[in-house]
């Protein structure tokens, strides 16, 4: 399972012009299921996640984790993070779980997500989404779990 995760402080994302979700300060995450992955990793990479210092402290120095900031996670499902560019021009999507599966995964961790922690928004899974954000920083990290 992996993720891109981006410091912000504000993001929300949008479907067919309606909004699905808003957070202030916080973390967007872009999440993607691949295959082979299961409850475990998403358990261990919702973990690594909430403890993840990369918002400032008094001193200025990345310090402090979303859950000691209060800040907002943005949920966002994003199949396209497993695209291998290796073979051409055309990414291929192999890597990604298969839709159901990927679905089941991503409701796993937002459920996870927001029985630890508040406040959680999220996308729509397998919508056509608009995301906006403020990037803070910018910080931007890729994180991986297998």
């Amino acid at each position: 399972m992996q993720a891109l995760i981006q410091r912000v402080s504000q993001a929300h994302v949008t479907v067919d012009d309606r909004e699905t979700g808003r957070i202030g300060a916080g973390l967007l995450v872009l999440l993607c299921a691949e295959r082979g992955d299961g409850t475990v990793q998403a358990d261990r990479l919702l973990a690594k996640l909430l403890k993840l210092r990369i918002f400032s402290d008094a001193a200025g120095k990345m310090n402090l984790s979303v859950r000691d900031i209060a800040g907002g996670l943005l949920i966002v499902s994003q199949f396209t993070l497993a695209a291998d560019t290796s073979g051409g021009n055309r990414p291929s999507f192999t890597a990604a779980a298969p839709p159901d599966e990927g679905r089941k995964l991503y409701d796993y961790f937002v459920a996870q997500a927001r029985a630890e922690h508040a406040p959680v928004a999220t996308g729509e899974y397998g919508a056509d989404m608009r995301v906006h954000l403020i990037n803070d920083g910018p910080v931007t990290i890729p994180m991986k779990i297998s």
